[in-house]
């Protein structure tokens, strides 16, 4: 079956680029994203995977903890990273899994029927401390992910995991957020002194929480 958002991830064990992961000890209570790249010494594998390790601190502000996930073998995996490093002025700094066997990318289901044969789809999964998927994405081979866009959704869910808010389109962090309709009107002042700007009866405002 398909993962869905508030499954809990599954846990693995596979060797990687940094030693022998085990996915649960490695979330140890922060957040993680696990993202699939289709195969090594490829071009926009070679720019993702490049572009993770330049936002290594900002993922390390947000308690999260990334992995890579491809079925090339590990010394394919450690070959490559040269290769990124050269060419995106990087250090990759953060763990490549080397799921040979298929394993995790059977039980994340990132071996779709109309993908190339072989080849691992370009997913991401954003889990949080509770082990809880709380995204899933998956992107065409052609088109390489927005990171920032990652780290947006990484801030909202952040936000919203601990008040009764919600994120508008295209928003972007210290920008307003919208009330949860399950605040009713009644506690808005209590819950929200900076005030709250209704537009519609389903539509209210108010500055980001802190």
């Amino acid at each position: 079956m398909a993962l869905r958002l508030g499954d809990e991830a599954p846990n693995f064990t596979v060797d990687s680029t940094e030693g022998e992961i085990r996915f649960h000890d490695f979330i140890d209570g922060k957040w993680a994203v696990l993202f699939s790249h289709p195969a090594d010494y490829t071009p926009v594998c070679t720019t993702e995977l490049g572009r993770v390790a330049q936002l290594k601190d900002e993922f390390a502000k947000r308690n999260t903890r990334v992995l890579a996930l491809s079925v090339d073998p590990l010394d394919s995996h450690k070959g490559w990273i040269g290769d990124i490093n050269e060419t995106q002025s990087t250090e990759v700094n953060y763990p490549i899994l080397a799921d040979s066997d298929r394993k995790v990318a059977e039980l994340y289901d990132m071996l779709h029927p109309n993908a190339e044969a072989k080849a691992t789809v370009r997913s991401v999964f954003i889990i949080g401390p509770d082990k809880k998927i709380k995204l899933t994405l998956t992107y065409p081979p052609s088109t390489g992910r927005n990171f920032d866009e990652i780290l947006r959704v990484i801030d909202s869910l952040q936000l919203t995991a601990d008040f009764q808010v919600a994120t508008p389109a295209d928003w972007k962090q210290g920008e307003d957020v919208v009330v949860s309709p399950a605040v009713p009107d009644s506690e808005l002042e209590s819950r929200f002194p900076s005030g709250v700007r209704k537009v519609k009866p389903y539509l209210r405002y108010t500055k980001q929480p802190v």
